[in-house]
């Protein structure tokens, strides 16, 4: 029994140390953010789904590049696919091309020591993003840099789902097929995504080219008029719930992780009774345990107000991609969950152009047609397990 106690007390002791570590340093960070929101542009973009395409079109403009590569990835793993990808950002600084390269710590905690040496001695400049430190070791331990952003030549770039690894390629039989939207811009935008990778880069490398104008070229308009919106936890939320409530007659949403905010399932809530038509699509294979089970108690709740979820069954679904009306287009990092909105840095792109809505929503009806139709009947069956999971997701929404 004493022993029980003092395990208790120990216990109670980690979690009150955790919850202030927690708060203070969400307070701490949320103390130096400012709404940062950049002006309408005009660019080109295309659309990319499918790994495979994605890459060949990307490590083609990589070997292009002429005076620098700037890229961000949130996680970069250990394998053949990411060897690939190092040697031939070797292979470009060995031709005298500028490299910098920032991955998140925790998200590509794989990438080795002897890996980094590597990458440095052929000139390329690498960073580690969002490293965990103290006083608040917990806190920055959560607060990743979800972003994957890359800009060459500061002409072209790239903004989007996939990461490096061979999950990204369907080299992984079990989220195989990997599906995802990643944007390819060029154009005006692109001086937006170098503006935020160099702020990440400057942040964790401590180089401050941001006004060097060779990183900035001028750069032609293209058809497609959009918005590009960073977010560091904060911010994220007000913006979702904005677009939501202009909503009239139809909401899309594609997400990997679906747990909103209670503001956003209020605001989703209150379209479906006002007559605005409610679509989400999700995976049926989870990459993460109780991310599922995280999201029916907020389904349910949609479900029964009319709302249409599909779970994609033909792989698995790592889009993240907001539609309201056939008129925006949001495509970008951020998932439609609590990390998203609240501790991760993340960027979105906010598209205004009917052709390209028209492209992704096309994209769109593939995926539902590679889905199956959720049913309430089926979220309420008696099923003891899943209903423990959901419980314990319940209490770990915030770092689901």
């Amino acid at each position: 029994m004493k022993v029980l106690f003092i395990l208790l007390i120990i216990f109670l002791f980690i979690a009150l140390w955790l919850s202030i570590d927690f708060y203070l340093g969400r307070k701490k960070q949320l103390m130096k953010l400012e709404r940062k929101e950049y002006p309408f542009w005009q660019s080109s973009l295309d659309i990319f789904t499918e790994g495979p395409d994605l890459f060949d079109d990307f490590f083609s403009e990589l070997k292009k590049a002429k005076h620098h590569i700037h890229i961000l990835f949130y996680i970069v793993k250990d394998d053949q696919f990411s060897t690939d990808f190092f040697n031939l950002l070797k292979e470009k600084a060995s031709e005298g091309v500028e490299v910098r390269l920032l991955l998140d710590r925790i998200g590509s905690y794989k990438v080795k020591k002897a890996a980094i040496q590597s990458l440095e001695r052929e000139g390329i400049k690498f960073s580690f993003s969002q490293k965990p430190k103290f006083p608040f070791l917990f806190y920055t331990l959560q607060a990743r840099n979800h972003r994957k952003i890359t800009v060459i030549d500061g002409k072209v770039g790239y903004i989007g789902g996939f990461n490096i690894g061979k999950e990204y390629i369907d080299l992984k039989p079990k989220l195989s097929p990997w599906r995802d939207y990643h944007i390819k811009m060029a154009g005006e935008g692109v001086a937006g995504l170098q503006n935020e990778f160099l702020t990440d880069w400057y942040e964790s490398y401590k180089e401050n080219t941001l006004t060097n104008p060779v990183y900035f070229p001028d750069l032609p308009k293209g058809q497609c008029r959009h918005k590009l919106i960073p977010s560091k936890g904060a911010f994220l939320e007000d913006t979702f719930s904005a677009l939501i409530r202009q909503a009239k007659k139809s909401i899309f949403i594609g997400t990997p992780y679906f747990i909103p905010s209670q503001k956003l399932l209020n605001d989703l809530s209150a379209a479906l009774n006002r007559g605005v038509s409610l679509t989400i699509i999700v995976p049926k294979v989870a990459d993460h345990p109780l991310v599922k089970e995280a999201s029916y108690r907020y389904l349910r709740k949609l479900l029964k107000q009319g709302a249409i979820v599909y779970e994609f069954s033909n792989g698995f679904y790592h889009a993240k991609t907001l539609i309201i009306d056939d008129e925006i287009c949001d495509v970008g990092t951020a998932n439609f969950d609590h990390r998203s909105l609240f501790i991760n840095y993340e960027i979105n792109c906010y598209i205004y152009d009917h052709e390209f809505i028209e492209k992704v929503k096309k994209v769109i009806e593939t995926d539902i047609h590679d889905s199956r139709r959720m049913t309430l009947k089926e979220l309420n069956r008696f099923n003891p397990v899943r209903t423990l999971k959901e419980w314990v997701a319940g209490l770990l929404t915030l770092f689901l």
